[in-house]
């Protein structure tokens, strides 16, 4: 969407305010159903942090994810520009990739479709 959802928005704002992970939801972004729990920016910086600095190859990017190193934002009523997903699947065929759920992060206005719940496919 050229112009960010307002309800979108709004439901990523109530996550930050919120500091909860507990809202599942469905997007589809170029095509791509993507589908989790969305979790406040700094939350997910910090678990990406983490991830990476357990890492011998990728351990010197952890630094940018952390909170010392994030580009503050202006202000706390600045509204959200990107969902960040916890738990999440990218939905193909009768797949959720990866399986166990990735961390990824979509930019509000790029989303075309979206929907309240997590989706499961299942070939039953």
């Amino acid at each position: 969407m050229s112009n960010p959802d307002e309800l979108l928005v709004a439901i990523s704002a109530a996550v930050e305010s919120e500091r909860s992970n507990q809202m599942s939801l469905t997007v589809v972004v170029g095509g791509a159903v993507i589908t989790g729990r969305l979790a406040p920016e700094a939350v997910w910086r910090e678990r990406v942090a983490e991830v990476l600095k357990d890492s011998d190859r990728l351990g010197p990017f952890a630094g940018v994810f952390s909170r010392d190193q994030r580009g503050s934002r202006s202000g706390r009523d600045e509204a959200p520009t990107h969902l960040h997903f916890h738990l999440a699947r990218i939905l193909q065929g009768s797949l959720g990739i990866p399986e166990t759920g990735g961390m990824y992060r979509v930019a509000i206005k790029d989303v075309s479709a979206w929907s309240v719940g997590d989706l499961s496919y299942s070939d039953r």
